[in-house]
């Protein structure tokens, strides 16, 4: 019996199902896109280029991942689509030829503190069943060296069913887990400053309680008067069963003017609301608070290391699961490598290869136990890279933002040949990427542009590496880019010393980081780089940090709420108008009353998913079409919200809306190249590198000698970085002192003095391998760094 297999007429002898080789996309109109149509060759790597804004993250994220994604929901019942997040379909004509998208991107990992490079990788899953295989002696299941499982013990009556008949019979029931008892499996117990928590001279009514967000304007004044507080005594003057009953009272119910209410103790409040989170998703006021209230100390029972005793009591060839999980990853290949058990040998091999992803993508100096919410952006991208390396999916369309994020040039060589590795299976990579060196191994490039925001959103060029280099677009002049070392450096003023900086894997450093001048720290992924500076030089007074972690912002936050500039705004059209500020801000007096200033509705339907619309009343404008009736030079507050840094910049500059507090702020948001980005634009909207510019934009007014920039080139196009360095050197020339942890050639070339710290990653670093000039650095080639310094100023 034969097949008939259907061939096409374009290319005869190839059946149907093999001609799907595009992904085909028409008239994307997603954000700043202008009806946009690319061919993507499927089964090849793609790389995305174009300036900061250009649409890049439109097309790629915004498009084609998001249709891909909301197709594959679609496939599940309603049911389990209600626990979907909401995805609208992108704004486009056509979209054809796409496969399962998978989004590797640079959000940096779950904000729970019980969360592990371990437990976020499959590697403690494996790690605990063979330690309930081999460990000796042996306590039980895998459940009993997890230290995110409690131990549970209970007694009763069961009924017993024997012989067609039932009875009751007593029974107890143990279920051992690993978590340590006293600390809850979080490594460290917290011990309150009670001075921080309230002014005891005050009364609750004044304010006493000086918890961020406790006012007693609110609810909080009437739960604690409903809860029977004395609400006009000094706290000094507090009994022991009133301070009690404030501080540590278990909770209760309590009725508040007719509404059934829940009153608890500020202590079990605080754990629960503030604590249970991890120190790096809070608030800036929320973690400055913690810092200053809360010690936190290793835990006694556990020693930190989150476990019970019987868990730490079983152990393989000498360790117990703790000792394994600090362990470098590195060095715990080896050891895995070195156990031979055919029991359970398929185990086994599953670890090694784990545990070898690691060491291949550069990530083989972590340890197992490194909690996950202290990863980089670079290093929570890779981590959950290593989950696909292993995968047996193919013709997959894998999509990384800026996957050489963090990595030192001699990285970077490791991650493209990861990237080829999913390609050569037979997947699709898209790449967003800036770093020629990634660029050069596309087999296809789409560059976006020409400009950024409303100036870019066209595609400028198609097609292959050698096209773009010999093409005129902005990343086409820009591919062959390279920077001298200064010809003269500056003088330092003085020196931060530091002596003995042991952190992580510093090995006692000694070091004299030179004021009043550029200083690039620079070395391999690993080698210690933030842990010298954030560890030493970032708490001292006067010290500025601008670091690439999260800004914390709801839907309703955007640059000029962030950045403090809509307060000048706001003010300058109350006064132009003769009204109250307030009604100039959605989050306000001024909001639409229909969607309470969200600019959309969302409508629930039950099991299936929430549908967002625009609102019609405001048209998504945000406020009531009275207040848009004020102007300020001939704009209303939408009009202005709507604008771009740049057109903004000039319309507060001169004339009618001059207002000299808010310039200042924009000319700050233009200098690090957010021009493009338009005021009213959500937070939750920036990729990583916007949202850090905006920082380095709002933390330039604050009143530091001492500004630390973490990677700053993150996300900048070529042609931007030489605008991030004219800012570097204005902020020197005006008497501050810049670190940059860095690993960009240009920006080390135009440093006056380089630290470099090596030579490898994990307790292979920790030192410092070179201190001096670029020049001397390059000359003296005695480093990876200067290795790859001289290749790229052409020495």
């Amino acid at each position: 019996m034969s097949m008939d297999t259907r061939t096409t007429s374009e290319s005869p002898g190839l059946p149907v199902a093999d001609t799907h080789d595009l992904i085909r996309v028409e008239g994307a109109r997603v954000n700043n896109l202008k009806d946009v149509s690319v061919e993507i060759p499927k089964r090849r790597l793609t790389v995305f280029t174009g300036v900061s804004g250009s649409g890049k993250s439109s097309l790629v994220f915004g498009t084609i991942a998001a249709e891909s994604q909301r197709m594959i929901n679609e496939t599940y019942s309603a049911f389990v689509q209600g626990f979907m997040p909401t995805l609208a379909r992108p704004e486009v004509d056509l979209l054809e030829g796409l496969t399962t998208a998978i989004i590797v991107d640079q959000e940096r990992m779950g904000a729970n503190p019980r969360s592990t490079v371990g437990t976020a990788t499959d590697a403690n899953a494996l790690l605990r069943i063979l330690f309930s295989r081999l460990g000796d002696p042996h306590i039980g299941s895998p459940n009993a060296y997890s230290f995110n499982v409690p131990s549970v013990s209970a007694s009763g009556a069961i009924t017993v069913e024997r012989g067609g008949k039932t009875k009751a019979e007593k029974a107890t029931f143990h279920r051992l887990g690993g978590m340590c008892p006293r600390c809850e499996g979080m490594g460290s117990v917290s011990d309150f400053d009670l001075s921080a928590l309230y002014d005891d001279t005050k009364t609750l009514a004044e304010g006493a309680l000086t918890v961020p967000g406790y006012s007693m304007d609110g609810w909080y004044g009437r739960i604690f008067s409903g809860a029977g507080l004395p609400m006009d005594k000094p706290i000094a003057n507090f009994s022991k069963r009133e301070l009690h009953k404030l501080l540590y009272s278990e909770p209760e119910k309590i009725k508040v003017e007719g509404v059934n209410l829940t009153y608890e103790g500020l202590i079990p409040k605080i754990q629960k609301s503030m604590l249970s989170k991890d120190r790096e998703a809070m608030q800036p006021h929320i973690r400055a608070f913690v810092d200053r209230a809360i010690t936190f100390t290793t835990c006694p029972d556990c020693a930190g290391t989150r476990l019970a005793q019987e868990a730490l009591s079983s152990k393989i060839r000498g360790k117990n699961i703790a000792d394994v999980c600090a362990m470098q990853i590195s060095d715990l290949a080896g050891w895995v490598r070195d156990l031979d058990e055919p029991s359970v040998a398929p185990l086994l091999k599953g670890l090694r290869h784990l545990l070898d992803s690691f060491t291949e993508i550069g990530l083989g100096y972590l340890s197992l136990d490194r909690p996950a919410g202290t990863l980089s952006g670079g290093e929570a991208q890779r981590t959950k890279m290593i989950r696909h390396l292993g995968s047996s999916l193919t013709d997959v369309t894998y999509v990384f933002d800026e996957p050489t994020i963090g990595l030192h040039p001699h990285d970077i060589q490791r991650m493209n040949n990861l990237l080829l590795q999913l390609r050569d299976k037979g997947n699709t990579v898209l790449v967003v990427e800036h770093k020629p060196e990634t660029i050069a191994i596309a087999d296809h490039v789409v560059d976006l542009g020409p400009a950024a925001g409303t100036g870019g959103g066209s595609v400028c060029f198609e097609g292959s590496v050698e096209g773009l280099r010999g093409s005129d677009t902005i990343t086409g002049r820009h591919l062959g880019d390279t920077t001298s070392p200064k010809k003269t450096v500056r003088q330092s003023s003085g020196a931060l010393e530091i002596r003995g900086a042991a952190t992580h894997n510093l090995k006692g450093v000694d070091v004299d980081v030179p004021l009043g001048v550029l200083c690039v720290v620079t070395g391999v992924a690993g080698s210690g780089k933030s842990s010298l500076i954030h560890g030493s030089v970032a708490r001292r007074p006067g010290v500025v940090v601008i670091d690439q972690s999260a800004i914390k912002g709801s839907r309703r936050s955007n640059p000029a709420t962030y950045s403090g500039l809509l307060e000048p705004i706001r003010k300058a059209f109350a006064k132009a108008n003769g009204v109250k500020p307030a009604l100039f801000s959605s989050n306000s007096e001024g909001a639409c009353p229909t969607c309470n200033g969200a600019g959309v509705i969302y409508t629930e339907l039950g099991v299936m998913a929430t549908v967002e619309s625009t609102c019609e009343e405001c048209e998504g404008k945000r406020f009531q079409a009275a207040v848009l009736d004020y102007t300020l030079g001939g704009r209303n507050i939408a009009e202005v919200l709507a604008m771009p840094v740049a057109e903004a910049e000039e319309f507060f500059g001169t004339g009618e809306a001059r207002t000299p507090a808010a310039h200042k702020i924009l000319d700050r948001l233009h200098d690090v190249g957010l021009g493009y980005l338009t005021l009213g634009q959500p937070l939750t909207t920036l990729s990583g590198g916007e949202r850090q510019r905006l920082k380095l934009a709002t933390q330039m007014a604050e009143k530091g000698d001492v500004y630390v920039l973490d990677e700053p080139t993150t996300g900048l196009h070529l042609a931007d970085v030489e605008q991030l360095l004219g800012l570097l050197d204005r902020l020197v020339d005006s008497g501050k002192s810049v670190i940059v942890i860095e690993h960009h050639q240009a920006v080390m070339a135009h440093a006056d003095w380089i630290i470099d710290l090596g030579p490898g990653a994990g307790h292979d670093g920790g030192r410092v391998v070179f201190e001096g000039t670029p020049n001397e650095l390059v000359h003296d080639r005695s480093t990876l760094t200067g290795e790859h310094l001289a290749a790229y100023v052409g020495r």
